[in-house]
């Protein structure tokens, strides 16, 4: 796992983030950042992806050369669909959203896109109720951009996870949730959530799901994949014998210190 330094800082990111409105595209500066995007852009462009991938540092960690257990991971879950990942850490909706606007879907044409996305916008503290409002328009816009960039595909919008950094805030997730699953329709936009297989109804984490309170372990990814498997074979068939996904691509700043 990364050191606390990082912690700090991807703390202090999300709180930037969020003096912006979630649904205004922002750039991020750093960079880092910009390095990533470019690698995304050059991704985009590359082999076949049926399933496009699309979120921050928990969706990013489960295909990132960086990160080579959760790797391995996802090609034993998702081998075969041609499945893509377009995660970057800390991003909050507002970032995710500035990434498919600015190329990082275009031309793409998957079949299905998952989507996760508001858990840095929500931070440490306890959401009111302008916020929880803020944060559903952000995802909301990341998925009217997802329909009109790719409007053959099935969305799969999925739930914020619970998070333990600061058990306060669960409270304002499952009303962010709430507003969340009444976006799709259940036919091209499917909400799917795995809460109540992460944590308690109180929203405690179980045992070994996320090794800092907010990020999945393999076990918590587990429970994700598994949801997630059977939504792709319906939509998609069983995985085929070969894969035609572009390489996985990582943190460029973990490829420096190498």
């Amino acid at each position: 796992m990364k050191p606390a330094t990082s912690l700090i800082s991807f703390a202090l990111l999300a709180a930037t983030a969020c003096a912006q409105p979630a649904e205004q595209p922002t750039p991020r500066t750093d960079a880092n950042s910009r390095l990533a995007h470019e690698q995304l852009l050059a991704k985009a462009k590359q082999g076949r992806i049926d399933v496009y991938f699309v979120g921050d540092s928990i969706t990013r960690r489960w295909g990132a050369t960086d990160y080579p257990e959760f790797l391995a991971h996802w090609k034993r879950n998702f081998h075969g669909w041609n499945a893509a990942n377009f995660g970057w850490g800390a991003d909050s909706a507002q970032h995710i959203l500035w990434r498919l606007q600015n190329g990082e879907l275009d031309g793409v044409h998957p079949k299905v896109i998952v989507i996760l996305a508001g858990t840095n916008n929500v931070g440490r503290t306890p959401p009111d109720d302008a916020k929880i409002a803020d944060i559903v328009r952000g995802v909301r816009a990341i998925v009217e951009t997802c329909r009109q960039r790719a409007p053959a595909a099935t969305l799969v919008l999925t739930a914020i996870f619970p998070r333990n950094d600061n058990p306060d805030v669960m409270p304002g997730i499952d009303r962010i949730n709430a507003g969340l699953a009444r976006l799709a329709d259940g036919k091209t936009i499917r909400f799917l959530s795995v809460n109540d297989k992460l944590a308690a109804k109180d929203g405690r984490l179980f045992d070994g799901m996320m090794a800092d309170k907010l990020h999945p372990t393999l076990k918590g990814y587990d429970v994700w994949a598994a949801s997630l498997k059977p939504i792709l074979t319906e939509l998609l068939g069983a995985p085929a014998a070969n894969d035609h996904a572009p390489p996985p691509t990582g943190d460029p700043s973990a490829a420096k210190r190498k």
